[in-house]
């Protein structure tokens, strides 16, 4: 170390540690250079790099470097190209530490990689000459400002925007011509369910009594409907179906069953949703059914209970542009079927019956569209006969019996979008504040009861839904 020693005059009494004269020394012997050099750097004062992901920039160092380091490799890398250059790779959208150390010194940098926004404006003004579109950018989302031409190039702007930056959210604030300033849409969706049936159902049982005809003791019958049976001195009979005769003389019957039936079943449900622009709103009325899952090996098995949500369910996601409204909707019916149903350690679990569908459409406030045709036919035809007997020419119709069912249900959903508009609060309509419009007076009831009438008087009411 060149240079003179500067003189140092000590003040501290006779009784101080000699420790204090050699920190003080110390402190005057180290140059300061060092000293800052090992000062942690304040995170405020850090150097910035910003750069685009997918580019790549040079950065140049005044000293030869010896290592570097960068916190996360995949937002952006950084190699060493030269003594006193470094090559930074940008990748994903994000903020890095890039700190590099050599010649017994150590820099750090921030290192900021956007999303390629400049690539998105320049495609968005190709597609679209003429329209005053701007891509602003930050770490969490990309916004789209201006105004355009028409609700389609707004929203195809959007669907580019989100293409191109799918991990990144898009705020589309584009403006067209004629726009409503509301964010907010109300869905009114009514579900319309017909089923009808038809059941038609034909069979015949012959039988003797307990004592027979002529010597002869004998039934017939398919067992696809209830047939009388022998006990001891005497017939039981379980259905006598809808027909039923019995000749005492000759101690012969028969049970016939000839039926034919028609069934209809209408429901309806109208809820009414509100969403945010952009936000998915759902709607369930039904309930959850309990499953159980089996869970574990067999010997050391555990069953849980999950349970799954049937009824009328709806979800859509409303977009705004101007005076249209873009939906997504998923419409679903489900109910519960015992007969398709399962059995798990004594527990019946039923199987679901769901009609759904999903798709997207345009309106304008106020207007309604339909989905229809969701249509479930079932026929079912069930036939037992006796064999050989069944197969004789007239009299086989005494051997045979059968039972034939159908099924149609059809669902249709009618839903109607419209645009929330708050009232100012001079437009708010003044509430009914007096009471005798809806209730009488208590003495003038009473006395009307003690006189007899027995009826009350009601003022008319309107229903609104």
């Amino acid at each position: 170390m060149t240079g003179s020693i500067p003189m140092i005059r000590l003040t501290t009494p006779s009784f101080a540690p000699r420790l204090l004269l050699t920190g003080a020394l110390m402190c005057a012997l180290v140059p300061a250079a060092v000293l800052h050099a090992q000062a942690p750097a304040s995170s405020a004062a850090l150097p910035r790099l910003a750069l685009t992901a997918g580019r790549s920039t040079v950065l140049a160092i005044d000293f030869d470097i010896t290592r570097i380091a960068v916190t996360n490799p995949a937002i952006a890398d950084a190699v060493v190209v030269a003594p006193r250059e470094i090559l930074i790779d940008g990748k994903a959208q994000g903020t890095i530490s890039l700190i590099v150390w050599g010649d017994g010194r150590r820099v750090q940098y921030d290192v900021a990689v956007d999303a390629p926004v400049a690539q998105l404006q320049q495609q968005l003004r190709n597609l679209f000459p003429g329209e005053d579109i701007q891509v602003t950018h930050s770490e969490e989302s990309i916004t789209l400002s201006g105004r355009v031409s028409s609700n389609a190039v707004m929203l195809r702007a959007g669907e580019i925007a989100e293409k191109e930056s799918s991990k990144t959210s898009v705020i589309n604030l584009l403006q067209v011509p004629g726009g409503i300033d509301t964010q907010q849409v109300l869905l009114q969706v009514r579900f319309a369910e017909v089923n009808r049936q038809a059941l038609t159902e034909a069979g015949v049982s012959l039988f003797t009594g307990v004592s027979g005809y002529k010597d002869w003791v004998g039934r017939t019958a398919t067992e696809q409907f209830a047939a009388p049976n022998f006990e001891p001195d005497r017939l039981t009979f379980s259905d006598f179906l809808n027909l039923f005769v019995f000749n005492t003389k000759y101690n012969v019957g028969g049970l016939l069953r000839a039926l034919q039936s028609h069934g209809m079943l209408q429901s309806l449900a109208e809820p009414n949703l509100i969403a945010y622009n952009g936000k998915e709103a759902s709607f369930l009325a039904g309930g959850e059914v309990p499953v159980p899952v089996v869970q574990g090996n067999v010997g050391g098995a555990s069953v849980t209970v999950v349970y799954k949500e049937f009824g009328v369910r709806l979800a859509f996601t409303p977009t705004i542009a101007g005076d249209m409204i873009r939906l997504h909707v998923k419409p679903e019916v489900s109910s519960l079927d015992f007969a398709n149903g399962v059995t798990v350690n004594g527990f019946r679990v039923p199987a679901l019956q769901t009609r759904r569908a999903e798709t997207e459409v345009e309106l304008r406030d106020g207007q309604s569209f339909a989905i229809a045709g969701l249509m479930n036919n079932m026929s079912q035809l069930d036939k037992n006969a006796i064999p050989v007997l069944g197969s004789l020419p007239i009299i086989g119709n005494l051997f045979k019996s059968k039972a034939a069912r159908q099924s149609r249900t059809e669902l249709m959903v009618v839903i109607t979008p419209r645009l929330v508009k708050p009232l100012d609060p001079d437009e708010v309509p003044e509430l009914p504040t007096d009471p005798t419009q809806f209730l009488q007076d208590p003495e003038a009831l009473g006395s009307r009861l003690e006189g007899g009438t027995g009826t009350l008087d009601a003022p008319a009411a309107t229903t609104r839904r």
